[in-house]
């Protein structure tokens, strides 16, 4: 496919990146030229200088035959005018657009991205992505990174084991006939910092972190094998009263266990904003760093704190604070994923990277064949494709160990008219199935020809 990319930061660099390895013809808009020419040098893609709203920008970018334009500036503006005239001068068939503001994502105003009005074909708002991911953190506070698929009937769970893992030096294929009911996979294993899919005969060991594909109902059941407690979370402390930190508390609030959340804003008038839009929840103005705040919001008793301000030193430095003073987790926000190796020796639980979540919502509308769902796993290691098993495309009528998958990649989970199964060799992949695929990275290019189809097919 031939893509353009408007905005060079950091969310159309790395997709940027990650099309380009896909063989695709990828062009980069960006108005800062040390950008663009950073991104040319670096990667496998050609750079436009200019305004990406520009049309004859877009004429240079070679709008009149792309297929796709995603339009990811730090001005939601100039996205919006960016896909206006992509439709209405080049006829660009998909248009994808980040949209921060909330105000252009209130259901009430949903008619301006008809066609015939402003013509988006998808809207990313990375501040909801953002708050899903927190949200889902805290419904598994014993992983240390987690994601829905299969319209949630299944989940990927990140697990880092301990020394008291009852299931260490088991190889995996005998954990398969042990809990043979239960419906779980290990898919990828990451030891001494390098994340591999493992063999039927490796084993786990105490310090591994492993990423398991589960069915949502035995999540529970999954955690106790590998040594973690199922923990009922009641109180919760948000730190930064911002988009992130309100769509959290209101989710809370609506959810069926009805979480007592207090929130600490440091800007006034957001703080007050926010306990104008929440009910039940205690708002407190003042600096989520200050011992004697926190403790009035409780922390010793919250069951987790997360911190979603728009400083990633004051969300780490907060959520160590918080862990001191006897919070038992603690999630944090961070715009740098270099800081992400700090979290362990800072003993900071989890953390959020709206870049990865954002590119990864950006990813699942890019790619070709029926593509649902796609999820970055690190500092884009590795990624987990949910798919539709075409009658077209190569895996449609063959066994899984008939498949010709690459080392790094695995069947995490099979769907079959809408029940999930756990993938076995013998496993016949039909069309209309739903298979869930880790890949490492280099290997996503082939699992890409493995599910997709021939333009023509629709």
């Amino acid at each position: 496919m031939k893509i353009i990319i408007c905005g060079a930061g950091q969310v159309g660099w790395q997709i940027a990146r990650r099309l380009s390895n896909d063989t695709n013809d990828v062009t980069l808009v960006d108005n800062n030229p040390a950008l663009v020419r950073r991104a040319t040098e670096v990667l496998d893609v050609q750079g436009v200088t200019g305004f990406a709203c520009h049309p004859e920008v877009l004429d240079a970018a070679g709008a009149r035959d792309a297929d796709m334009i995603i339009a990811a500036t730090y001005s939601d503006e100039v996205n919006m005018v960016t896909c206006q005239v992509a439709h209405s001068v080049f006829n660009v068939t998909r248009k994808i657009a980040r949209l921060r503001a909330q105000s252009y994502l209130d259901p009430r105003y949903s008619d301006l991205y008809r066609r015939e009005h402003l013509p988006i074909d998808v809207i990313i708002s990375p501040e909801r992505e953002v708050a899903g991911a927190a949200l889902r953190r805290l419904r598994a506070p014993a992983a240390f990174d987690i994601a829905e698929f299969l319209d949630g009937q299944g989940q990927l769970m990140g697990i880092a084991l301990d020394e008291d893992c009852p299931v260490l030096n088991t190889p995996l294929q005998q954990l398969t006939d042990l809990f043979s009911t239960l419906r779980a996979m290990v898919v990828g294993v990451r030891r001494d910092k390098t994340l591999f899919a493992p063999e039927p005969e490796d084993q786990l060991f105490a310090g591994d972190q492993i990423y398991l594909f589960t069915h949502s109902d035995d999540v529970d059941r999954s955690l106790e094998v590998f040594g973690k407690p199922v923990l009922r979370q009641e109180r919760a402390l948000i730190i930064g009263g911002g988009n992130v930190g309100l769509t959290v508390a209101r989710a809370l609030e609506a959810g069926p266990r009805r979480m007592r959340v207090r929130v600490i804003e440091a800007d006034r008038a957001r703080a007050e904003k926010a306990a104008d839009a929440l009910e039940r929840t205690i708002v407190l103005h003042g600096d989520g760093l200050d011992p004697e705040l926190l403790q009035e919001a409780g922390v010793a008793t919250a069951d987790a704190v997360l911190t979603v301000s728009n400083d990633d030193k004051t969300n780490m430095l907060a959520a160590v604070r918080a862990k001191t003073m006897g919070c038992s987790l603690s999630i944090a926000l961070i715009n740098d994923p270099s800081l992400a190796p700090l979290m362990e020796p800072l003993n900071i639980d989890a953390h959020i990277v709206p870049r990865a979540t954002t590119v990864s919502s950006i990813l699942r509308h890019v790619r070709l064949g029926r593509v649902r769902q796609i999820y970055s796993v690190g500092d884009n290691e590795a990624e987990v494709i949910e798919a539709q098993v075409l009658a077209a495309s190569p895996m449609a009528g063959q066994r899984i160990r008939d498949i010709d998958f690459p080392e790094g990649v695995l069947v995490g989970a099979v769907q079959k008219g809408g029940a999930l199964q756990r993938p076995r060799g013998s496993t016949v992949l039909e069309d209309g199935d739903v298979v869930v695929i880790f890949a490492l990275a280099a290997d996503v290019p082939a699992v890409e020809r493995l599910v997709q189809v021939s333009v023509d097919y629709f």
